[in-house]
């Protein structure tokens, strides 16, 4: 696996998307459900005011004071069992939006997890590694006119400078011709000139790359943490790797079911505890797609940066044949990355306006 090769999420690019209009659709429905509900009682409240407004009779009047006071406690009634409906929905697809994006930290977990091999990187940024460099050491071994009083060996034999100044040096001081020193310089121009300009750059895309992997691991932590804490009002506590892992999701809907039955036939004091209970994960959620939208940011710039240096070369046409084909692949995993990044990874529509209006039927015009 080379240094930026990436890895599909199992999680579709669209999915997310299909969550959410799954989730605006339910909300909608509930709504449009419990707005003709209320609209039948509203109805009634007319006609019983109509009524206590014509009758003189005070036995009647006072029952229908009674029939009048009986609707309000049904649209009372009714707003609740809207809320925790809505709750219910907003829960559960909650859950389904921290499996998908779960199924995408996981995906960059994977994608940066190939940063250790080191190897690959340090084949295309060190002399010391291409074929034709190292021929070129055996020539020179060979062809110098006396023993130099200065080798290096061990730790300094394999830096890139000191291996491109003691084969220069080498040339030199070889019996070889003029010409024949330069034909032989010739062979690996193109190999020095890339490793002595593009090394130090080739070492930033490592590292940086590091790091990123690094913010990957806080970020699956994160919510992993988030998981366990969104699932405790419901008692389910298996952690989110296990219940991915099992296909558990089932288990954890059937925990959500039983707390809202149990939710709706608790007594009123009871019940806004156990709504509340439910309704802060949610905004516990928002906070962490926050979180990862800045840490895809953040990805993706980093990347862009990664592009400009790569591109920086400038001796690549001149040199395109001697280069090795990784850096083409490198170039190639890094624009596929971005791609990546703009699209399978960031979720575009969970931004803050757009989610209130999907979770609270408004949005900050109104």
């Amino acid at each position: 696996m080379f240094l930026l090769m990436v890895t599909v999420a199992h999680a579709g690019p669209d999915e997310l998307e299909e969550v959410l209009t799954e989730l605006r659709g339910e909300l909608n429905q509930i709504r449009c459900r419990y707005e003709a509900l209320q609209s039948e009682q509203d109805e009634l409240l007319k006609a019983y005011d109509r009524d206590i407004h014509k009758t003189i009779n005070s036995d009647e009047r006072i029952k229908l004071l009674l029939r009048r006071d009986s609707v309000k406690s049904v649209k009372e009634v009714l707003k609740i069992e809207e809320s925790v409906d809505l709750s219910r929905i907003k829960y559960l697809k909650g859950l389904q939006i921290v499996r998908v994006l779960y199924d995408k930290i996981l995906s960059l977990d994977h994608h940066f997890a190939s940063v250790r091999t080191f190897n690959e990187i340090s084949k295309i940024s060190n002399p010391n590694h291409y074929p034709e460099f190292g021929k070129l050491k055996e020539f020179l071994a060979k062809a110098k006119k006396r023993e130099s009083a200065f080798e290096v060996g061990g730790i300094l034999g394999s830096n890139t400078i000191a291996s491109v100044v003691m084969a220069l040096g080498h040339i030199i001081n070889s019996d070889m011709s003029r010409q024949q020193q330069l034909k032989e310089l010739e062979k690996v121009e193109c190999i020095i000139d890339f490793t002595l300009r593009m090394h130090n750059d080739l070492n930033t895309i490592y590292f940086e790359t590091a790091f990123l992997q690094k913010s990957n691991d806080r970020i699956k932590s994160d919510i992993e943490n988030l998981f366990r804490d969104y699932t405790k009002p419901i008692d389910y506590q298996m952690p989110l790797e296990i219940c991915r892992n099992t296909d558990d999701w089932e288990a954890v809907k059937g925990k959500t079911d039983q707390y809202i039955a149990n939710l709706r036939n608790a007594a009123p004091a009871q019940k806004n505890k156990l709504q509340v209970n439910i309704d802060f994960p949610v905004e516990r959620l928002l906070q962490f797609i926050t979180q990862y939208n800045g840490f895809i940011d953040q990805g993706g710039k980093f990347y862009e940066k990664f592009r400009i240096i790569l591109n920086s070369y400038e001796n690549e046409k001149p040199c395109e044949s001697q280069l090795p084909p990784e850096y083409g692949k490198l170039k190639a995993d890094i624009d596929l990355a971005i791609e990546k990044f703009n699209t399978a990874y960031k979720p575009v529509e969970l931004n803050g306006s757009k989610m209130k209006e999907i979770l609270y039927g408004i949005n900050e015009f109104d």
